[in-house]
């Protein structure tokens, strides 16, 4: 799947250690597995991580976290791998090795693994990105589908490695069923996660992608997608109940449900006219409509 992957703008500080970034049972494990201390290496030496799930870096953080480190130095150490020729493979720190190239750094801390499996290094920059909150949802459900589908681990194993419950991480791994422009909307911030999770309940990558249209245009809460995702739902169910001459109330009803983002139906009365319902969440919802009835 190719999704455009964009940094997720939250962020914490960095003044903490590896040991508080990375569990215990992946960091320190016997002297047969893990090189005693810490070691410097050229910075030409290390590769990025092939199993890094995070793909792009905001280039004005990059710069700021240059400038602390000519400032102060590197304070927690990279993670590497050997990679069988000498050199090595970076498993943790991305993100301070291109700022240290920045800021023109020869060489970096490291601390060097060295049995480590893919599942292992995945695992790793996983745990790194998603506790400083640098990968966006699209980001997680990628790293997190990759461990299950590539590596077989279940749903709770990766749950407890990344610490997160089995059904966050379930729910992050269906988001992948959407279609790409939504994953794109996500990745990208202008979606939550909490939007791709309503916008599942289409099941429809037609109707879902341009649902995501009136969502973004409008800006749409996940409250208003979730009310509209149930309304076209339950219109899809009528529909195959509805007769050829209700065709066009079920047209005017769809219509009228996507023009204030919100349940409308229409009943018709058998000596002509008829009764629309308009539905509303709350008070403030129903100023909105208000307001957008009345055209301001």
């Amino acid at each position: 799947m190719n999704v455009i992957d964009i940094e997720n703008k939250g962020r914490r500080g960095l003044g903490r250690g590896l040991s508080a970034l990375i569990p215990d049972d992946l960091v320190a494990e016997s002297n047969e597995n893990e090189t005693s201390g810490v070691m410097e290496v050229a910075l030409d030496r290390i590769t990025p991580n092939p199993e890094q799930p995070r793909k792009q870096f905001k280039a004005e953080a990059l710069e700021e976290l240059s400038a602390s480190i000519q400032e102060h130095g590197i304070l927690s150490p990279l993670v590497v791998h050997p990679d069988g020729k000498g050199d090595f493979y970076l498993i943790a720190g991305e993100r301070r090795l291109r700022a240290a190239g920045l800021a023109g750094l020869k060489k970096v801390p490291v601390i060097v693994r060295e049995k480590l499996s893919g599942a292992d290094q995945l695992e790793l920059a996983l745990v790194e990105n998603l506790q400083r909150e640098d990968l966006n949802p699209v980001e997680s459900a990628l790293g997190y589908a990759r461990l299950t589908e590539k590596y077989d681990y279940t749903q709770e194993q990766v749950a407890k490695k990344v610490g997160k419950d089995r059904a966050t991480v379930a729910n992050m791994i269906r988001l992948l069923k959407l279609p790409e422009l939504v994953l794109h909307e996500i990745a990208l911030g202008n979606l939550s996660a909490g939007h791709g999770k309503a916008l599942l309940g289409l099941n429809d990558d037609k109707a879902c992608t341009e649902l995501v249209k009136l969502i973004l245009a409008k800006s749409l809460s996940v409250r208003a997608t979730e009310r509209l995702v149930k309304a076209q739902v339950l219109a899809r169910k009528n529909r195959k109940k509805t007769k050829p001459e209700d065709k066009s109330l079920s047209y005017a009803s769809n219509v009228l449900t996507r023009v204030l983002s919100t349940q409308v139906k229409i009943q018709p009365r058998s000596k002509g006219g008829g009764k629309i319902t308009i539905d509303y969440f709350n008070a403030e919802d129903l100023d909105r409509l208000i307001r957008q009835l009345r055209g301001h």
